[in-house]
């Protein structure tokens, strides 16, 4: 009831917006990759109930970070959104100095997708375990070269903790978004990469380890990193942001919006078709679970030293 209320009030309080009017959804990595899928599977519904075209426009590079910014610099009047990972948005300002942006320069609209992370590489890599991982990295040293999407992404920090437990280095080599890391993968550049699931059957990958509490009931002969030895969870959750200051009714307006996307039959349909588990949380929880996330990571990443790391 409340929500339908917030919905209607917001109706009623924004002005209606030239027809003309388009809202930018920033995606702050490359297209085809996880995050750029989940936004267009969204663009169109959001496009609905907006009234008001929205437009992916991808910002790539430094692990999500160059296109978070420009949306921080955006004028806060609903016009700039910006669909995010965890990243850049709860570790990266602790990880990287000097950045222009901080969680405290967005408010959340919400929460769409929470996935899980498995280890994967190409079926002719001839890895199949983490054993087999710790082995060629032990047998190559600094040289065993592993992709992640930027210095400071969940595809970085997790190896990163792997090589502690395990005792062992390997190269981290990073890449602008999933996408370059396939075509890299292609190329017989690198063998190994941690990311979200939906990789594996898009791309024909052999699953090594599932980073989660247990195993993916769509790979169940896949074990986790537990499973293999090492206490290794992590997820990659991803939601919509405004920029700070953007009026109460315009935030009521894009919530309630997100709402009725993640409800669409066509777009809860092509999230499971992409091994996106939708996990809605609105504005207020998305909110409080954005600063949690946050100062999570803020004391891992002191904790561990990572951030003098790269």
């Amino acid at each position: 009831m409340r929500k339908m209320l917030a919905a209607l009030v917001a109706a009623w309080v924004l002005p209606a917006l030239p027809a003309t009017a388009q809202v930018q959804m920033i995606v702050n990595f490359a297209a085809g990759g996880p995050t750029d899928i989940v936004g267009r599977l969204m663009q169109n519904e959001m496009a609905a109930a907006l009234g008001q075209p929205v437009v992916v426009r991808n910002v790539t590079g430094a692990g999500g970070t160059i296109g978070t910014a420009e949306a921080a610099r955006a004028r806060p009047d609903g016009q700039t959104i910006l669909f995010s990972p965890v990243g850049p948005m709860a570790i990266q300002p602790h990880f990287r100095r000097g950045l222009s942006y901080g969680l405290e320069n967005f408010a959340a609209i919400c929460q769409v997708a929470d996935s899980p992370v498995v280890m994967m590489t190409p079926k002719t890599s001839g890895l199949r375990t983490v054993a087999d991982v710790v082995a060629r990295a032990r047998a190559q040293g600094t040289g065993f070269p592993f992709a992640s999407t930027g210095a400071g992404s969940i595809p970085h920090i997790s190896n990163v903790a792997l090589m502690r437990l395990a005792n062992i280095e390997m190269n981290h080599i990073p890449y602008r978004g999933s996408g370059e890391v396939m075509l890299a993968f292609q190329q017989g550049q690198v063998q190994l990469f941690t990311d979200q699931t939906l990789l594996i059957r898009q791309y024909d990958l052999h699953p090594i380890a599932f980073l989660t509490e247990r195993r993916n009931p769509e790979f169940p002969n896949v074990p986790t990193m537990r499973e293999q030895g090492y206490d290794l969870v992590y997820t990659i959750w991803s939601g919509l942001y405004a920029p700070a200051g953007t009026p109460e009714p315009v935030m009521a307006r894009l919530e309630a919006a997100c709402d009725r996307t993640m409800r669409n039959a066509e777009v809860v349909a092509g999230m499971n078709r992409v091994a996106q588990p939708i996990l809605y949380r609105n504005r207020a929880d998305f909110a409080a679970f954005s600063n949690a996330e946050s100062e999570k990571f803020r004391a891992l990443i002191e904790a561990a030293g990572l951030r003098s790391a790269e």
